[in-house]
């Protein structure tokens, strides 16, 4: 049995329900239909670091972009959108290959979920040997929470050449992944499969497709808006 904490506190930051899970994991909701899903994990000389993810719902489903690391948490967090949003998760999108994304990928897929990825991710996740999402997209995907348009993008190579981004139109929030850093970030953060040469034209080309983008989350760190991604674009040039 999956036990999840129903306890609630309120972020001071924003000023939105952080529901507490366990010790790993948290979500907070930052507007009417999307979540953010926090998990932490060690990630060698990094330390324990925290991963976001995403979570559209409406009118009872819902679309679930990046899983925790492991299967055991990712399993914990898919109970929990059952049970405390009262919503079937009708999708799952990585934003890369990378474990913070889709580590727990097996757990999805247990749990009857579709998966979607871009090709790149799939063909990555067969040489590494890795779980293998079950339908894949080129250039971008519309999928559909309840009414709700959600369209997942490939702007090219950044952080690693699969990651792509996710748009929720009607909230105007970007779900921009590892590629984006926080805005205290001191560093680029790691580099060890990303595409350099691309990174800075990916990211003037999602900052000019999404500019009434209000809301946008990072892959590691506190969420906020486009200036986000001029702040990596600084940190790119050191």
């Amino acid at each position: 049995m999956i036990i999840v904490s129903s306890e609630y506190e309120m972020s001071s930051a924003q000023d939105k329900k952080t529901f507490i899970i366990n010790s790993d994991l948290t979500v907070t909701k930052i507007s009417d239909h999307c979540y953010v899903h926090v998990s932490y994990s060690m990630m060698g000389s990094w330390g324990r670091i925290p991963s976001n993810g995403c979570i559209c719902v409406d009118n009872n489903e819902a679309l679930l972009f990046d899983t925790p690391v492991s299967d055991s948490l990712t399993a914990v967090l898919i109970h929990w959108i059952q049970d405390s949003l009262h919503a079937k998760i009708v999708g799952f999108v990585p934003n890369h290959f990378h474990e913070d994304c889709m580590g727990g990928l097996n757990a999805v897929h247990r749990a009857g979920i579709h998966s979607y990825a871009n090709i790149l991710t799939k063909q990555i996740a067969e040489e590494k040997r890795l779980p293998i999402p079950q339908t894949t997209f080129q250039d971008s995907l519309l999928l559909k929470a309840g009414s709700l348009n959600v369209v997942c993008k490939y702007f090219g190579g950044a952080h690693t050449k699969d990651n792509i981004v996710t748009w929720i139109p009607s909230d105007k929030v970007l779900f921009a992944g590892c590629m984006v850093k926080e805005q205290k970030a001191a560093n680029i953060g790691n580099i060890a499969d990303a595409d350099l040469a691309a990174y800075p034209t990916t990211l003037k080309r999602v900052a000019k497709e999404f500019s009434d983008a209000v809301i946008v989350i990072p892959g590691h760190g506190a969420v906020g808006d486009l200036s986000l991604i001029q702040h990596t674009l600084k940190l790119l040039t050191k």
